[in-house]
């Protein structure tokens, strides 16, 4: 499978970035979530391609083969989404269909509320609109699930707990929560091994750390903001047994999306790209074509 894929990097928006590249066509970026890298996407950039995308997947600043730069600064959402302004350009292409999961969805979020003239269609893995989410967090039920995020503000602890026993709580977190066999001993294998590189988990932290303001700004303020209103289609996949994000963070959503699918996988857990690789890939490939 990997045979097919052309491994590039270049420097955009000042920062050095590694991307896995495959087929022609419309062009499609994938962005992945914590603690993944582009190898997340292994099920979905074959079968895009094959379908007539042209599939880029790239390691976002601070993972695997991209440049790591030091601070939480270097990981604000403002940051993150000209990483992928940048990277559009670099491509040779205007705009992109945009997939994000996880944290790679929070900054497809931004990204579309932001920069809408370089996303073409939005699509979001179980990944909270910020505004929805910052909603939730002022409720126990999202609070208490949430609760990790918490404590990875802390400096250095995060860290060693994570690295502890081989990176026993990275093993655990795959395999604890998603569906049996969805990830081999050669994923959670790339994963160790992106995360061991010098820097790496630091960085993948950090996005969390530099998020922290943000939220609690919103989960503070008692004023109206204004609503910034995602024009593009967008498709929402949410797998229902995240134990992570709660359902509630659908609720209301058709408020800041008005062209809006929502296609809910009872079965699924938070990896659902894992957990069902062939409807979400069928579920991207009609909704990029229009259908």
């Amino acid at each position: 499978m990997a045979e097919a894929w052309a491994h590039h990097e270049a420097v955009v928006n000042n920062v050095r970035l590694h991307w896995v590249e495959q087929g022609d066509g419309p062009l499609v970026v994938l962005l992945h979530g914590f603690p993944e890298f582009w190898w997340g996407w292994r099920r979905q950039i074959p079968a895009l391609a094959a379908a007539g995308f042209r599939v880029v997947a790239p390691d976002m600043r601070g993972y695997n083969l991209s440049a790591k730069p030091r601070g939480a600064s270097s990981y604000r959402v403002s940051i993150l989404l000209e990483d992928v302004a940048a990277l559009v350009r670099h491509l040779g292409a205007e705009r992109a269909h945009l997939t994000g999961h996880d944290w790679g969805g929070v900054v497809a979020w931004h990204a579309a509320m932001r920069r809408p003239e370089i996303v073409g269609r939005l699509a979001i893995i179980n990944a909270p609109h910020p505004t929805i989410f910052a909603r939730e967090m002022r409720r126990p039920r999202q609070f208490l699930r949430a609760w990790y995020a918490m404590a990875i503000q802390l400096p250095a602890l995060p860290e060693a707990a994570i690295r502890a026993g081989n990176f026993r709580a990275l093993e655990r977190l795959f395999r604890g929560t998603a569906t049996p066999g969805a990830f081999s001993d050669e994923d959670i294998a790339r994963y160790k091994e992106a995360l061991r590189r010098p820097g790496a988990l630091t960085a993948a932290l950090n996005y969390y750390r530099a998020y922290r303001s943000s939220l609690v700004r919103r989960m503070g303020t008692k004023k109206k903001r204004p609503r910034r209103i995602v024009e593009s289609p967008t498709l929402v996949i949410w797998g229902e047994k995240d134990r992570a994000l709660d359902l509630h963070n659908l609720d209301g959503l058709e408020r800041y999306v008005p062209d809006l699918r929502v296609e809910r996988l009872p079965h699924a857990s938070h990896w659902v790209m894992a957990d069902d690789p062939e409807r979400v890939n069928s579920l991207l490939i009609e909704f990029f074509r229009g259908d």
